[in-house]
């Protein structure tokens, strides 16, 4: 029976892997921050409809709490994804994604400055010997490849850290339901990436793209919309709900992997150095989802009710809950 709940999760994280590669090549016609824009523009005209269907119009009132929704918007989906594209310009796809496979690491290091829930050191250490694993794998242990990893690397540590903290957000909102928090929070986003591509189209730091331009990368959208931003996260929250969210998070670590065999197969072939990179990676993060899986599991009872629960509330492609 688990091993049929699996696959949601399991076609989740999977087409969010596939999804790195799919967006480095529309970034060859669209420029990052007009197709994060276009993206979500079309996402968002999917999820509204969803939301109206099964909660209603009420469900579009924020309750007194627009400012902190349209905040958590911003970070989460225009801070997130217009960085995550414009580091896809300095780095390759499947550094990023062993970034992304981070974020559990990360949120748990949100809790503890926004909410004071220390990790344990372990979780600490193995976030270090993650981020050592992801150094190797860009600079493919190399000291000139540093520079690489400046410029992409701080990228999406800020992506990061922006997903992170609109992860934790959720945990503030327990009367929303998971598509509530979703939709409204990616609506905001959406609107601050329509504004500031407006003005950046604008003042000439980039360039609105062509009719032919948006046609060419239809197929790309199409993929990142339908597959990864709405089919991927209703299979996600759906495991996290018959699986639990310990459990489901350990798929997160098949994100990297996923993108590496895309790549492959593309005709990428990576170095050793590149590949122990990525084996480290992979192995601190399922060590550290297992050591907070432990946790959880150990907490008693009363404790555990009164503990901070990051809840499933994330559309793409990081769908985490740290606990």
């Amino acid at each position: 029976m688990r091993s049929r709940h699996a696959a949601f999760p399991l076609f989740a994280v999977l087409s969010w892997g596939i999804m790195f590669p799919v967006l480095a090549s529309a970034l060859t016609r669209v420029d990052a921050l007009n197709l994060t824009t276009a993206r979500y523009v079309l996402a968002a005209a999917v999820l509204l409809p969803l939301l109206l269907g099964r909660e209603g119009a009420t469900a579009l009132r924020a309750g007194g709490r627009a400012v902190e929704v349209v905040l958590l918007g911003v970070i989460g989906f225009a801070g997130f994804n217009v960085l995550t594209n414009l580091a896809l310009g300095h780095a390759a796809p499947q550094q990023i994604a062993l970034f992304v496979a981070t974020t559990p690491l990360v949120t748990q290091l949100v809790r503890w400055a926004r909410d004071g829930v220390r990790p344990r050191p372990v979780l600490l250490g193995l976030s270090l010997v993650a981020l050592v694993g992801v150094g190797l794998v860009i600079t493919r242990g190399r000291l000139d490849g540093l520079g690489q990893f400046g410029v992409g690397g701080l990228l999406m540590m800020g992506a990061v850290l922006s997903w992170a903290v609109y992860t934790h957000g959720a945990s503030r909102f327990p009367e929303y339901s998971a598509l509530r928090y979703t939709t409204l929070t990616a609506v905001a986003g959406t609107l601050a990436m329509l504004a500031a591509s407006a003005v950046a189209d604008l003042t000439g730091l980039q360039h609105a793209p062509a009719a032919a331009d948006l046609v060419a990368v239809a197929p790309q959208l199409a993929y990142a919309v339908v597959v990864a931003a709405v089919l991927a996260v209703l299979a996600w929250n759906t495991g996290v709900r018959r699986l639990g969210a310990a459990d489901a998070a350990l798929f997160m670590n098949l994100v990297p992997v996923t993108t590496f065999v895309v790549q492959i197969l593309r005709g990428y072939r990576p170095g050793a150095v590149e590949l122990a990179g990525a084996a480290l990676t992979i192995a601190a993060l399922v060590a550290a989802n297992l050591a907070t899986r432990t946790r959880t599991a150990a907490v008693p009872a009363p404790a555990a009710a009164l503990a901070v629960i990051d809840r499933p509330a994330v559309v793409d492609p990081v769908a985490v809950v740290a606990r």
